[in-house]
């Protein structure tokens, strides 16, 4: 066994993404409210190198793991520039078909004038 594995083969330090090690005691807090890119990637590269299982961050976080998927994906795509809030919004919805954006018209347009503006 050698100083980075443990605990049934569980890593105990791993390369973080700024290329500082990362261990489970500076991994970010279980209450965090705000998430930026660069602890979107600690987690993803804690779950990668072997200090959490993807079921773990998921508790931990209180993130779905579904959310935690899409981050590995933009990540994967474009890095922490992927990572950004924006770029994920903008990314679901250039993903959409447009049915939904037809929909919302269609939906607006069927809403009758009151006059009361």
């Amino acid at each position: 066994m050698n100083s980075r594995t443990r605990n049934f083969g569980r890593a105990d330090q791993i390369l973080g993404v700024d290329g500082g090690i990362l261990t489970p005691a500076k991994l970010p807090p279980k209450n965090l409210k705000r998430w930026v890119a660069q602890r979107k990637a600690e987690i993803i590269a804690a779950v990668e190198g072997g200090l959490l299982t993807e079921v773990e961050a998921c508790a931990r976080y209180n993130i779905s793991r579904e959310e935690f998927e899409t981050w590995c994906r933009a990540f994967q795509k474009d890095g922490l520039q992927g990572l950004r809030a924006r770029k994920l919004a903008r990314g679901f919805s250039s993903q959409s078909n447009g049915a939904d954006t037809d929909a919302l018209h269609a939906a607006t347009e069927s809403i009758p004038h009151t006059g009361l503006d």
